[in-house]
């Protein structure tokens, strides 16, 4: 274990994705989501087989027990990203990525009702606080004062936003259940692998064919994908979750500076406060789980016999 590491590769990861992310919404004038989501997915294969095979895990990494759980965890996790890619073309950055951080509050109660997870007052109580802010954050774009095309766009791409949130929390349902007989790489791999093939179902509704520096930053977020999916998942190799989790949330830094300084977007403060709430409940929940998982060792070690 070597915790700094951990942290180290987890802010690179979480820089890697938001430049990903920032790539995506460049090209979002004139390329489609769902043509987005193939180039993320399909260039993102190289980097993780070169990953694979530079570990000598590849193939043997990617036998699967499970090819129709890999399937379903592709399906909802290719609907979120297709939502949250709409939604980077449509909203500021910041905001964007605030409504996202709804995703791991929902996967909270997602647990409770499909996987029989005992979810206690004190976690609830900061689900609500982090639900409360992903509403504020969406509060300016359900007003139907200002009926512009733009204002409508925005409203749509609050909802659109929202929606990836609820899919990624039921993704990572899935991948809950199958981390528990499937090797992290072939989660990892297959996803990659299926959303680039389920992408393509997108094809009648407008494919273009891309300029060509267009097609450059498509490619760049493919490989930045793969290769923010490698450093993540290096990370929780090196310290334990509790440690790694909360550095998530500096990705709103990164989210405001390129907002700011390669969008002119600037934020307003309903959106910072919102996103405020919304990140204290993350922080609330991970203490708090660090906190039950040392006193889940402390009952182990009170009940090994001593020699």
């Amino acid at each position: 274990m070597n915790p700094i590491r951990g942290i180290v590769l987890k802010v690179m990861s979480v820089v890697i994705f938001m430049v990903m992310s920032a790539f995506i919404k460049a090209t979002a004038a004139e390329v489609p989501p769902g043509e987005q989501v193939f180039f993320r997915s399909f260039f993102a294969i190289p980097p993780i087989v070169a990953w694979l095979w530079w570990r000598r895990e590849f193939p043997a990494a990617l036998r699967s027990n499970n090819p129709m759980g890999h399937f379903w965890r592709s399906l909802v996790g290719v609907s979120s990203m297709g939502c949250s890619f709409l939604a980077l073309g449509l909203l500021p950055l910041p905001e964007s990525v605030a409504i996202g951080y709804a995703s791991p509050l929902l996967a909270t109660i997602f647990a409770a009702m499909f996987l029989g997870e005992n979810v206690r007052a004190y976690r609830i109580g900061a689900v609500a606080l982090g639900l409360a802010g992903v509403v504020l954050v969406l509060s300016p774009r359900m007003t139907t004062v200002d009926p512009s095309l733009a204002t409508r766009m925005e409203t749509v791409g609050a909802f659109a936003a929202l929606t990836g949130a609820v899919f990624g929390a039921l993704a990572a349902i899935f991948v809950r259940k199958l981390v528990q007989k499937e090797p992290a790489a072939a989660i990892v791999f297959y996803f990659s692998v299926i959303a680039s093939v389920l992408s393509l179902v997108t094809l009648p509704w407008g494919w273009v064919w891309p300029r060509w520096e267009m097609l450059a930053m498509l490619v760049a977020a493919g490989l930045f994908g793969g290769v923010g999916q490698i450093l993540m998942t290096s990370s929780y190799r090196h310290a334990e979750t509790s440690v790694i989790a909360p550095f998530e949330y500096t990705s709103m830094v990164f989210a405001l500076g390129l907002g700011y300084f390669v969008f002119a977007e600037v934020p307003t403060w309903t959106m910072v406060g919102g996103a405020a709430l919304v990140v204290t409940a993350g922080l609330l929940i991970i203490w708090r789980e660090h906190a039950l998982g040392i006193e889940r060792k402390r009952a182990r070690k009170a009940m090994t016999p001593q020699a």
